[in-house]
């Protein structure tokens, strides 16, 4: 069944309380996907000459320290971290072909989440809130954050399994529904240099994305030549460094709710994780139409919407 959230603040008086304002959100959410939960938060922006490599691992005894000290000498760059639970967030100018080399090499057991200047993907199996609790979501600053809750029906439950899906630089996906032509086109994305983590449909559905996006379309064109090429019901939210945009497939069988007002912009599965957010009751509020794109970019960027 699953639930997905998110929560993109045109405020940026809000940031300081993005995470107090999207964990009900999560949480809310949790009786759809009770398996595991995950969250991907944009902040924290690094500099243009770098990246944050947000990384997870299910041994409690992994050395973050020495893992840190050893990419620093093995490649000779600037690196900074932090740890937060399971996971730890690494700051460097080292090159992204270079940083995940190294990883796959010589950290074994570590898995990448996300890479770019501003996204963190943290996810874990278990019950959202115990998820949430883990990583100190309430406590978290940002400008956006798209989350999902899961529960399992075509993989196993497993921290990789889990969402958001991560393909590209500050672009993640999460979904609701199943995809019937996931693995005809993750084959035709493997041709086209593509790789994958797992095989779990969502993760093909961020990929296609991204190698869209990467041979110059925008994400817009890029989600509306999904409509074409992706089979299955989906409703799809998808995170970038400036925004977030919402998918619903052309039948639109599966839920899903916005709200609008001059502070945010929110969606959900179900109108019941909105409805703690402040300004609720005046918010503009509806279904997002079968087949078109619904983009939100920075808060210098009007709203963008595309029909089909």
């Amino acid at each position: 069944m699953c639930g997905i959230v998110g929560l993109y603040l045109k405020d940026p008086a809000l940031e300081p309380r993005l995470g107090a304002l999207f964990q009900p959100m999560l949480l809310a959410m949790a009786d759809r996907g009770p398996d595991s939960a995950g969250f991907a938060i944009y902040g924290d922006e690094v500099e243009d000459t770098r990246l944050k490599f947000t990384l997870q691992s299910e041994d409690p005894g992994t050395r973050w320290g020495d893992l840190a000290d050893s990419l620093r000498q093995d490649l000779g760059v600037n690196v900074d971290w932090f740890t937060n639970a399971t996971a730890a967030v690494i700051k460097t100018d080292g090159q992204e072909a270079d940083v995940r080399s190294w990883l796959a090499g010589q950290a074994p057991g570590v898995s990448l989440m996300s890479v770019g200047r501003s996204i963190e993907i943290l996810k874990g199996v278990g019950h959202p809130r115990l998820v949430a609790n883990r990583f100190g979501l309430d406590q978290m600053a940002g400008s956006h954050v798209i989350g999902h809750t899961r529960m399992a029906t075509e993989s196993a439950v497993s921290m990789e399994g889990s969402h958001p899906f991560s393909t590209g630089l500050d672009l993640c996906l999460v979904h609701n529904g199943s995809l019937s032509n996931h693995n005809r086109l993750r084959t035709r994305l493997q041709n086209e240099g593509m790789s994958f983590e797992t095989e779990n449909d969502s993760e093909v559905a961020a990929a296609y994305l991204t190698w869209r996006m990467n041979r110059g379309e925008t994400l817009k064109q890029a989600l509306e030549s999904a409509l074409d090429d992706l089979d299955g019901f989906y409703t799809f939210t998808i995170g970038t460094r400036d925004g977030f945009a919402v998918l619903r497939d052309p039948i639109a069988c599966k839920p899903a709710v916005m709200a609008e007002t001059d502070a945010y912009v929110a969606m959900a599965s179900e109108y019941r994780a909105l409805a703690r957010l402040p300004g609720i009751a005046d918010a503009r509020v509806w279904e997002p139409e079968p087949g078109r794109v619904y983009v939100w970019q920075n808060a210098q960027t009007n709203r963008e919407e595309t029909g089909t």
